[in-house]
């Protein structure tokens, strides 16, 4: 049982119960990941914004909130509630503390539009999940490519805008940093300034904010290797309307439970485009996964384990396996026969979070190094007392007892609910035997 540490007192946990194989069909939210950065655009495009499909997840709460404080007008139209309208104040008070921004790692999305208000952007280092520290560096220098200075403090940074500059922005980045690619791509927003961007992440998150700014005339050549942004010669000037993807991640968390399970259920709301090295994954397990138009179907009830090895490696590349995918493919690899390798050198707290708590379970899993992993299956797991240390181990630990004998217990649910407004609900609706405890 989880306890605060502040007061001593049992918190609320998730009681998770093995029980029948999931079926029936679950419609995923809109991405966090992805509701965060278009929240930044709206800000930064400086006209409204109506953007639909918005998770109620406590990240995006969070970053809603920092921008009331931050003068910006948030309203949900009467009767619906997924939808925002987000625009700049007429009038402002001046910056304030945002102090709210040090609980979300997303808060640097921000900085572009206090810039473009204010500028300057003065916020507490970035937080979020449990994982390890936040690097920005890489975030500095494309600000300092755009003319921009920061500093940085113990518990704060700054970034302030220097003299305007006009001409192209060229940046070649090290790695594809989701974050940098962002920040990119926001601050070329802002300045009205074309942008040569080299080496660019192009997840499913990023390339959403792409098209949000295609569709307010901005030019948008995608390739591997460079993005290309050029401002439109005279900017519309029509309120805007945007939609939140489907949670990609949501959508893998509940298709790695149904096949748990054995289970055969749809899972709606999502582009199948989004999750397609996540369902390769699936079928290297030899579980039948089918991506239809806005959807996809696990019919698990077929799975003919192949006893071949699963590769999952977290990767940077367009291609490659995001890393959010690896927590619920090895909760679900430790029910099926084969020796798997999973790797993450991404999110190097996590993964160790992860084996932390999936041992607390009985798993036994061979740690090649901090980033690397290797088990065998199958095993049978115990249900025991674990903890949600960041978002994705907490979905995973759900996934985990839904097959573990006896009842598991889930704490750390401020955690799970930063990405998820209602995973348990969801798993719910498809049969698992879930339920929230405050004792």
């Amino acid at each position: 049982m989880s306890t605060s540490p502040a007061s001593g007192v049992a918190a609320e946990v998730i009681a998770v119960h093995p029980g029948p194989p999931l079926a029936g069909t679950v419609s995923v939210d809109g991405s966090k990941n992805a509701a965060l950065p278009l929240l930044a655009a709206a800000a930064a495009l400086g006209r409204p914004v109506r953007l639909s499909n918005v998770p109620d997840s406590t990240d995006v709460q969070i970053m809603l909130a920092l921008l009331q404080q931050a003068d910006w007008y948030v309203a949900q139209p009467v009767g619906e509630p997924t939808t925002y309208v987000i625009l700049p104040t007429e009038t402002s008070r001046g910056l304030s503390e945002l102090a709210q921004a040090a609980h979300i790692r997303a808060s640097y999305y921000l900085v572009p539009a206090l810039l473009a208000r204010y500028g300057q952007a003065r916020l507490p280092w970035p937080g979020g999940c449990r994982i390890g520290a936040r690097g920005m560096e890489l975030h500095f220098k494309v600000y300092e490519a755009f003319g921009d200075r920061s500093q940085q403090g113990h518990s704060s940074y700054c970034v302030e805008a220097v003299a305007p500059r006009t001409g192209t922005v060229s940046i070649a980045l090290p790695f594809r940093s989701r974050g940098a690619t962002v920040a990119a791509t926001l601050r070329a927003l802002t300045t009205g300034r074309p942008l040569r961007l080299g080496q660019p992440n192009l997840s499913p998150e990023v390339l959403s904010v792409l098209d949000a700014l295609s569709s307010v005339g901005w030019e948008t050549r995608v390739g591997e290797h460079v993005l290309t942004l050029s401002p439109p010669a005279s900017p519309p000037t029509a309120p805007a309307n945007w939609t939140v993807p489907g949670d990609k991640v949501e959508a893998a968390t509940l298709a790695c439970a149904i096949a748990a399970t054995r289970g055969i259920a749809r899972i709606d709301g999502m582009q199948a485009k989004d999750v397609g090295p996540f369902v390769a994954a699936l079928h290297q397990l030899g579980i039948p996964a089918d991506e239809q138009p806005g959807g996809l179907t696990v019919r698990a009830q077929e799975t003919a384990p192949t006893g071949r090895s699963l590769r999952a490696i977290a990767s940077l590349s367009p291609a490659g396996l995001d890393a959010d995918f690896e927590p619920p493919l090895m909760a679900l690899a430790l029910g099926l026969p084969g020796t798997h390798l999973f790797a993450d050198a991404i999110n190097p707290g996590r993964h160790g979070n992860l084996l932390a708590q999936l041992t607390r379970l009985g798993a036994e899993i061979e740690a090649l190094s901090p980033t690397e992993c290797r088990l065998t299956g199958p095993q049978q797991l115990t249900g025991a007392g674990v903890e949600a240390t960041d978002i994705r181990t907490g979905s995973a630990l759900m996934i985990a007892g839904l097959t573990a004998r006896g009842v598991t217990t889930i704490g750390g649910l401020d955690q799970l609910r930063r990405g998820h407004a209602d995973l348990s609900g969801k798993l719910r609706t498809l049969g698992a035997d879930i339920c929230e405890v405050t004792p």
